[in-house]
């Protein structure tokens, strides 16, 4: 009984609306990446399984640097068992609206779509994951990422994490640009 539960689940979180950019747009700001990363910010976010319950929560220090060919992110992540973590973004620009990105982990190149007020970022990534028995282990999964600039100074970011196809939960980030 448990399987069919969590299999009818899956299949209705599979069928849930995302952000698309079809959709209409929630502001009039124009996010300019290169602008909002470069500088120092924190972010706080949790993680969520299809179920809904918190799995995760973290902060995040980042170290954004801008040299006008490429976005350097330095993010420093403390989760709230005290586990840190550190990971590299260097993200190039490649159009007017793309991008191109990696990071130790990321599996080939995350690509990366700014418009009006929303940037979508998508990649592969192993990531590590605390196991019951203390030991970090790695799971292959999938992000696809939803930032909306909400003021000057603030990004909102959902991401859909897939593993094999399916959805296995959310991380919700709220960025908050320091200088």
């Amino acid at each position: 009984m448990r399987l069919i539960t969590l299999a009818t689940l899956m299949l209705l979180a599979a069928c849930t609306g995302k952000p698309s950019f079809d959709d209409p747009a929630l502001s009039d700001r124009q996010l300019n990446l290169e602008e909002f990363f470069d500088g120092d910010l924190v972010a706080h976010g949790q993680f969520q399984d299809i179920l809904g319950t918190v799995r995760r929560s973290f902060v995040v220090t980042i170290a954004g640097d801008w040299d006008c060919e490429r976005l350097r992110l330095v993010e420093d992540f403390t989760y709230e068992d005290g586990a840190t973590e550190q990971r590299i973004w260097t993200l190039v620009k490649t159009g007017d609206d793309t991008w191109d990105g990696t990071a130790p982990g990321v599996i080939g190149t995350a690509t990366g779509l700014e418009q009006g007020d929303r940037f979508n970022w998508q990649y592969e990534i192993d990531l590590p994951v605390p196991s019951a028995d203390g030991t970090a282990e790695t799971l292959r999964v999938t992000f696809d990422d939803w930032m909306w600039l909400l003021a000057d100074d603030r990004l909102l970011n959902l991401a859909y994490v897939k593993r094999f196809g399916f959805d296995i939960g959310t991380v919700t980030i709220s960025f908050e640009k320091l200088d």
